[in-house]
């Protein structure tokens, strides 16, 4: 039975359905004013199920995530004739989540979109707050928009059809969420890692309704990142540097953000290390990994040019308690001190 939940952002009214079936996608959208927006793996998967829609297809992987992408979408959008009611719709992971929305938004100066997200990761992350980017260069997401989707289509049989490591890959997030805001979130982890890792779909349908919950409560408080909304950015200051180093996949990189932002967080917050070792515990029975092994120095150089920095400093997310984040604004000179120590 799908769910529907309406969000009134500041710019557009998102709706949730959770619960929903991709092949009724018809029901919610109008087939002949939509245009798909997948990549060639989701395509290979759900071709079928989306006969006799108008679809562009742009090649998998993150490091499609660029603006030479963007101008191949704009392209197919003004050869398939798209107007400035015509919707666009990303149906796959993350990377196509915020291609697509960062070419609705720029395309005529913005048309509608809606996802549907096919991995965990987006669904409990990418597709939720209305964040749209590319990455340039060594930066990820440098170029980007905060603009929310008319809808997101939440179908939990989706991520079934992901390989194991994609599947460990989406529980960093929620981890993050429990480990900033939820310590009940946290508890429940610990007590349903079997049945999580063996893709229960109600323990699956849980995890993502709750995350939804919580990532779109923050963006409601803080749209366009003032205050609350940095929490979400917990272990990602140093997972996005490691991402673009090592060229792993973004959960992988943000367990490892987490475990140094918690170590960063004893020394200036007094985190318990019986927590900081809970987190690792917790990160590591989700398969993901809890060590920092790539070069200091290439990392400090990423963080020089992040985009929570303001003049001297980099506004980090710490914890005093697992449930409990703060922002502490790190000065540069210290993070390369507190890198060098970890």
């Amino acid at each position: 039975m799908t769910t529907t939940l309406s969000y009134k952002f500041q710019t557009q009214q998102t709706d949730y359905y959770l619960n929903a079936d991709l092949q009724q996608l018809d029901k919610y959208v109008d087939k002949t004013r939509s245009i798909l927006l997948l990549d060639e793996n989701v395509d290979e998967h759900y071709g079928e199920t989306l006969k006799g829609w108008r679809k562009l297809v742009i090649p998998d992987g993150e490091e499609h995530k660029s603006m030479e992408v963007v101008e191949q979408v704009i392209n197919g959008l003004i050869e398939l004739e798209a107007d400035r009611k015509t919707m666009l719709i990303g149906i796959g992971g993350g990377m196509v989540t915020d291609m697509t929305g960062f070419a609705a938004s720029i395309y005529m100066r913005g048309i509608p979109f809606g996802f549907v997200p096919t991995t965990l990761l987006a669904q409990v992350d990418a597709a939720i707050g209305g964040k749209n980017g590319v990455s340039h260069g060594m930066h990820k997401n440098m170029l980007g928009t905060i603009n929310q989707p008319k809808f997101i289509f939440f179908d939990y049989s989706l991520p079934s059809t992901m390989p194991d490591d994609e599947w460990h890959n989406g529980f960093a997030e929620v981890i993050k969420y429990a480990a900033i805001q939820d310590a009940a979130l946290f508890n429940y982890l610990e007590e349903n890692r079997e049945l999580a890792l063996n893709r229960s779909v109600e323990v699956l349908q849980f995890l993502v309704e709750r995350s939804v919950q919580i990532k779109t409560k923050i963006v409601l408080e803080d749209e366009f990142e003032n205050g609350s909304r940095r929490w979400l950015n917990f272990g990602h200051t140093l997972g996005h540097a490691v991402e673009k180093i090592e060229g792993i996949a973004h959960g992988r990189a943000v367990a490892i953000g987490m475990v140094a932002a918690a170590k960063f967080s004893e020394k200036l917050k007094g985190l318990p290390t019986e927590h900081t070792n809970r987190l690792i515990r917790l990160i590591n029975d989700y398969h993901l990994p809890v060590t920092l092994t790539s070069d200091r120095e290439q990392v400090f150089n990423i963080f020089k040019l992040d985009k929570k920095r303001e003049k001297d400093f980099i506004h980090f997310i710490l914890l005093e308690e697992i449930g409990k984040a703060v922002t502490h604004p790190i000065l540069i000179d210290d993070l390369k001190q507190l890198l060098d120590e970890l």
